[in-house]
């Protein structure tokens, strides 16, 4: 098994540059977006297009691998994905306006479950009270959000989505590196 393991391992090792790819075009698009003009917004607007494009891609996925009465669900949601990632590649623009006006919502949803799943899990979890403040930072974003003043809700998602992209460009450009390194361990070493 464990030859199994470093086999695997030493041609992850082999692949590493993509992991850098992907990482300096993060920072690329955490640099487009964070210059807060309307080519931050189309690009964020194409950003969505694409992650509607992987959910379709998801869905056809699980629906191919999926039997029974589910499968016509999934393609069903993969349909809505497709032309949703339609939507966002034709007019970029109004897809981010889109999103800017449900993000108080999602930004609801995701700090009570934080706030929830910290409170059940503080027994388990020393780390609780880290998620207990996301949570309720979370809920006070989305009451911020959800206010009329739209250019506010605009700023906030330009800065959020740039600084995320940022965040994940060096993540993938840190673990590029690691990989890489982890490779020539490995070949050095059989």
């Amino acid at each position: 098994m464990d030859l199994e393991r470093e086999m695997m391992a030493e041609d992850a090792g082999k692949w590493w540059w993509v992991f850098l790819v992907t990482g300096v075009l993060w920072l690329l698009i955490g640099i487009v977006v964070l210059r807060l003009n309307m080519t931050s917004v189309s690009a964020v607007g194409y950003l969505i297009g694409a992650m509607f494009v992987l959910g379709a891609l998801t869905e056809l996925m699980i629906a191919s691998a999926s039997s029974g009465g589910w499968k016509f669900l999934h393609y069903v949601m993969a349909a809505i994905f497709i032309f949703g990632s339609i939507w966002s590649f034709v007019d970029p623009q109004k897809s981010f306006f889109a999103l800017a006006s449900i993000l108080g919502f999602v930004l609801l949803f995701m700090g009570t479950l934080e706030i929830v799943a910290s409170i059940a899990s503080r027994d388990a979890n020393p780390m609780w009270g880290l998620g207990l403040a996301v949570g309720i930072l979370e809920v006070l974003l989305a009451i911020w959000v959800s206010q009329q003043y739209f250019p506010a809700r605009a700023a906030l998602i330009l800065i959020w989505v740039g600084f995320m992209a940022i965040f994940k460009g060096i993540s993938h450009v840190a673990l590029a590196f690691a990989v890489r390194r982890a490779g020539k361990e490995l070949a050095a070493g059989a």
